[in-house]
């Protein structure tokens, strides 16, 4: 294969990947959860796997905020403590359904979980009554995710809710978001991630779309804000949409990584509003990507299934080096 370095991983769950994070301390460090079950950390220098946490359900999502900790978010509504160095769990609280989303706050130093119960809740991870609250949501929470200051909460029947930070790491005190809005896609809503910069947030779809969207409610921040169609193919003359399962931004660039059930991985000036770069075609639908913290590598978790119905999972994950593949290109004079 042309391009970065590229390797696949040996020991790759064996149904499909739900999510990807590169350890806070180095890049050779990759933890993996899948609908098998299992939370695993890889050392990809050495295509190691290092150790594997056993859940009882399958995992939805994971976050991996310390070296040696990670919180898992249970197909059985439980939010779970996984202790990667020792391989043990330590369920932290419970929803009253699936567990879809989890997200830490490095600057307020606590957890958030979104579940289909409606409801998202915060934990201090250090206290014995670690639950700070459950903010009842309007609809099933699908998917998370945080910047310094802001929660974004992506919702069935497109309500998405932006949450302030600070307000939601108090235990007492009326609960309200920042803001509530209403998604620029038509389609369901399948995952968000929010800029480095902090000025907004990029949301896809099951229906080949993403959109770009920005807090500033003022009208020249707005005129900014757009949606645009990907992951699609024309064969004999008839389209084919595929829903786009991963987003993340580059911690250095602030381009947009996307992945689709194409079985692709773009690049987005999100600035230009152009395609930067496609990586070439995985065998199975992309379901996860991750980005380490210096931009050093990308990591991409594929297999076939939530559209697929009997067909093989067909699970792997990738990682490559990244280089500047994901670097703008510089704008004409």
């Amino acid at each position: 294969m042309s391009g970065p370095p590229e390797i696949e991983l040996d020991n790759a769950p064996v149904d499909m990947v739900s999510a990807l994070h590169f350890s806070p301390a180095t890049p050779d460090h990759l933890l993996v959860s899948s609908w098998d079950g299992s939370v695993r950390l890889y050392d990809v220098t050495k295509d190691d796997q290092l150790v594997s946490v056993q859940h009882r359900a399958p995992v939805l999502d994971v976050v991996y905020p310390e070296p040696a900790r990670a919180y898992s978010a249970g197909l059985d509504g439980s939010v779970r403590i996984v202790d990667v160095e020792k391989g043990t769990l330590q369920t932290l609280g419970t929803h009253q359904s699936a567990v879809r989303s989890v997200v830490w706050s490095p600057t307020y130093n606590f957890l958030l979980s979104g579940s289909w119960d409606a409801t998202v809740r915060a934990w201090d991870v250090r206290s014995p009554t670690p639950q700070i609250l459950a903010a009842p949501q309007p609809e099933r929470v699908y998917t998370m995710d945080a910047d310094k200051e802001r929660l974004v909460v992506c919702m069935a029947a497109r309500h998405v809710r932006v949450w302030d930070l600070r307000m939601l790491r108090e235990r007492s005190g009326h609960k309200e978001p920042a803001q509530a809005r209403e998604s620029s896609l038509k389609y369901q809503v399948r995952k968000v991630a929010c800029m480095i910069d902090g000025e907004g947030f990029a949301s896809s779809s099951v229906e080949g779309r993403i959109a770009i969207d920005y807090y500033d409610h003022s009208e020249g921040a707005q005129s900014r804000k757009y949606a645009f169609k990907c992951h699609r193919s024309t064969v004999d003359g008839v389209e084919h949409i595929f829903p786009v399962n991963a987003l993340a931004f580059h911690p250095v660039y602030n381009t947009l990584l996307s992945g689709g059930s194409d079985a692709t991985v773009s690049i987005w000036d999100i600035g230009t509003r152009k395609r930067i770069k496609q990586i070439p075609k995985f065998r199975s639908a992309v379901q996860a990507i991750a980005v380490s913290r210096g931009g050093e590598r990308i990591a991409i978790g594929c297999g076939d299934g939530l559209e697929d119905g009997d067909k093989p999972v067909n699970a792997s994950v990738f990682v490559r080096m990244s280089g500047e593949e994901a670097k703008p290109k510089p704008k004409a004079a």
